[in-house]
């Protein structure tokens, strides 16, 4: 298993957890309050996290402020507990080389998601950070990802399975990331990537079903992480629903 891989299933065994809080703050909240609205989630919820996920995106529409924002909430998370940078970057060259620099030497990410539609060399600069983790986009979790991702290639294999045969041969430290909410196709994907670390989104406010999910992914520490941003952070009690959701996976591990 690669570092992050490594460090992962560690900080999994050590707090008996799957889940992956995602810190996602709404579009409403002001830019001014993102940080302190993080690190109260973080505090709550470290408990029973096995990581944290920021999507990018999220801070990025607030320009600066919203990347001290980000700063802040990285910098509020404990060592030890593993940072998954939802970039969904992927590009070719010196462009995906800069993307790389910025998201694991800037911002100090221990994994990131990426996008395979370019190839394996647009993710060679990624590669390259052979203590790194990398998430490729599989199955997503979206409504529309059947659009392309269940198209039929000339061997037979729908997109997303050639995905998920190809993409864990790059290196010890590629994962997938497959939706809970279609859990026929994780399970597929589970079958043709046995050994493959999978991010598993779409838990809680998109209606995917925990069990289901371990069901079809296993529940091997570091080889899966079930990831909830909504249904965790915007919860009533935030430690209460990480513990519920924590408890949930475990049970169907």
């Amino acid at each position: 298993m690669s570092g992050f891989v490594e460090r992962l299933a560690r900080r999994s065994r050590d707090v008996g957890s799957l889940l992956c809080v995602g810190l996602d703050p709404p579009a409403s909240l002001p830019v001014a309050e993102v940080a302190a609205r993080n690190r109260a989630i973080v505090a709550a919820t470290a408990p029973f996290a096995a990581c944290f996920k920021p999507n990018l995106a999220f801070y990025e529409q607030s320009g600066i402020p919203g990347l001290r924002a980000l700063e802040a909430t990285l910098a509020a998370i404990p060592d030890g507990i593993p940072v998954i940078g939802d970039a969904k970057r992927g590009d070719m060259a010196n462009t995906a080389a800069a993307h790389a620099r910025a998201l694991f030497e800037v911002w100090g990410f221990d994994a990131v998601t990426v996008n395979p539609f370019l190839g394996r060399d647009s993710l060679e600069p990624f590669l390259a950070y052979a203590d790194r983790g990398l998430y490729v986009l599989c199955r997503t979790s979206n409504p529309g990802a059947a659009e392309f991702q269940h198209a039929r290639l000339a061997d037979g294999d729908m997109l997303h399975e050639r995905i998920a045969r190809e993409a864990p041969r790059w290196g010890a430290n590629v994962g997938l990331v497959a939706g809970a909410t279609a859990p026929a196709e994780l399970a597929r994907i589970r079958e043709l990537a046995p050994r493959a670390p999978l991010l598993v989104p779409g838990v809680g406010a998109q209606g995917g079903d925990p069990a289901a999910a371990v069901a079809a992914a296993g529940g091997e520490p570091g080889l899966v992480v079930v990831s909830s941003s909504r249904g965790v952070a915007d919860a009533p009690d935030p430690a209460a629903a990480a513990r519920a959701l924590r408890d949930a996976l475990n049970a169907a591990a």
